[in-house]
């Protein structure tokens, strides 16, 4: 992913949350979960830096949305549920979404910071930028 839709993404998840009223932290990572941008707007919760990574991380690693990762665990035995989510930085917390080019993992975007539906309209409002 080139800086600049790496940038243009993280402005649009921004933007979103100060239409909004709502303060968050916004993380990309690439298709092996390393960090490509991050943006803490002044006066998130700091829990949200960590969170909206690991969101992202989660996204990238299984190339769906948290939302999404939550509704297939609920679906798996308990030791399979239970096993994963005691991974470091793996996270079911909505908010986090893959970044898709052609159908393909390219990377993962994560905003924490708000409620979930909020952090997950700013994930989506940063994906917009790409047609998605």
């Amino acid at each position: 992913m080139a800086i600049q839709a790496i940038q243009a993404i993280m402005e649009a998840a921004i933007l979103c949350a100060a239409d909004m009223g709502v303060t968050v932290s916004v993380a990309i990572v690439d298709t092996a979960g390393n960090l490509a941008g991050f943006g803490r707007m002044p006066g998130s919760f700091l829990i949200s830096i960590d969170l909206s990574i690991d969101k992202a991380w989660t996204a990238a690693s299984f190339g769906v949305a948290t939302r999404e990762l939550s509704e297939m665990l609920e679906r798996e035995p308990r030791a399979v549920r239970e096993g994963l989510l005691r991974r470091p930085r793996l996270t079911e917390v909505p908010g986090g979404m893959p970044i898709l080019v052609d159908e393909l993992v390219v990377g993962a975007i994560g905003v924490s910071g708000a409620s979930d539906k909020q952090d997950e309209r700013c994930a989506a409002a940063g994906l917009s930028i790409l047609g998605r």
